[in-house]
């Protein structure tokens, strides 16, 4: 039951449509090494988890000033990435499907980017750290609970990555890319902005 609790709690709090999953589902579609944001994106909620669910009560006290300096952080980074959307739907006309030179190019600076859009995210943090790694750290199978909560995360990333690669061949005209970037750009300014409020 510790395991299922795990798996439901971790899967419910990140099925939402936010900056991450956005950027996740957006990458997908454009066949930008899937699988590998995937993985970095499940590797760093699966480690928060255990962290959170570990000794989320020290890092409270040890470093108060995580969140301010995180949510700013995750600001600058969400309007950064809002703006380059903006910028692709009013350019239009780019590749939709990069070539196998560019994706062998760009394999770890699509890592990197998974990294920071879920690290420079403050709601990650809040997800994993306090609320998951507080439900975590009162179970009597702590190790049972984590295991089950990256599973879910596994779960909810891989398939995002997936439905994205389906999703890519059917919106190849200019005009779907272009509302699509622009709604990518919105979700992520409407984050931005909620974090400073």
């Amino acid at each position: 039951m510790t395991f299922l609790t795990g798996f439901g709690i971790a899967l419910g709090l990140i099925v939402a449509i936010g900056a991450q999953n956005a950027w996740v589902l957006n990458k997908s579609m454009r066949g930008e090494h899937p699988a590998i944001i995937a993985a970095v994106c499940f590797s760093i909620d699966a480690t928060l988890i255990s962290i959170g669910t570990f000794s989320i009560d020290a890092i409270q006290q040890r470093v108060p000033a995580l969140v301010p300096v995180m949510t700013l952080l995750g600001v600058l980074l969400l309007t950064f990435l809002a703006m380059q959307a903006f910028w692709r739907a009013w350019q239009g006309g780019g590749r939709l499907q990069p070539t196998a030179a560019t994706r062998a190019a760009s394999r770890w600076k699509t890592a990197g980017q998974a990294a920071a859009i879920s690290l420079l995210n403050p709601h990650v943090y809040l997800d994993t750290l306090v609320l998951v790694g507080s439900v975590g750290a009162q179970q009597t199978a702590p190790l049972v609970f984590v295991l089950g909560a990256a599973l879910g995360s596994a779960v909810w990333f891989f398939s995002l990555a997936f439905c994205g690669q389906l999703l890519g061949p059917r919106l190849q005209s200019q005009r779907a890319w272009r509302i699509f970037d622009c709604l990518i750009g919105l979700i992520m300014m409407l984050v931005a902005v909620s974090l400073l409020l």
